[in-house]
């Protein structure tokens, strides 16, 4: 991961073990938790929401938002102008998704994919730069 990011990062209850496990060990980034902080049930748009709005404000670079399938986070956060938010649940979906999409939040749904998986889609997302070319003309096109 690219050393001196700020990232935002949240989950819902189902996505809570998977966002401690990702946070421990991070080193040479910022992070700002916007919870949940148990894995009692919680309502996943409230910290969508958050995060996307960091984001949104330039309080972070990216974001990473984690619950059981990921559409939930996926569709809240993309409700924000500004948020291109990708559903990844391999690392091959997380490379064009920065590549082609200049993707800034990364959805991972914590149901379906192992520690490992996880870990390998986030160093894929915050490593891989987008191109710009003819992508940017696409992603210029998205925000209504």
């Amino acid at each position: 991961m690219k050393q001196g990011l700020k990232i935002a990062i949240g989950a819902d209850h189902a996505g809570f073990e998977l966002k401690e496990v990702l946070l421990d060990g991070v080193e040479g980034i910022e992070v700002k938790d916007f919870g949940t902080y148990t894995p009692g049930s919680v309502d996943y748009p409230d910290f969508a929401h958050l995060v996307a709005s960091a984001v949104e404000k330039g309080e972070a670079d990216y974001g990473i938002l984690i619950c059981g399938s990921a559409n939930g986070v996926a569709m809240t956060a993309n409700k924000h102008q500004g948020i291109r938010a990708a559903l990844c649940w391999k690392p091959e979906v997380a490379e064009p998704a920065r590549s082609h999409n200049n993707a800034n939040v990364l959805c991972i749904p914590a149901r379906h994919v192992t520690v490992e998986e996880a870990r390998e889609i986030v160093n894929v997302f915050f490593t891989v730069e987008f191109e710009g070319g003819r992508h940017a003309t696409r992603v210029d096109k998205i925000s209504c």
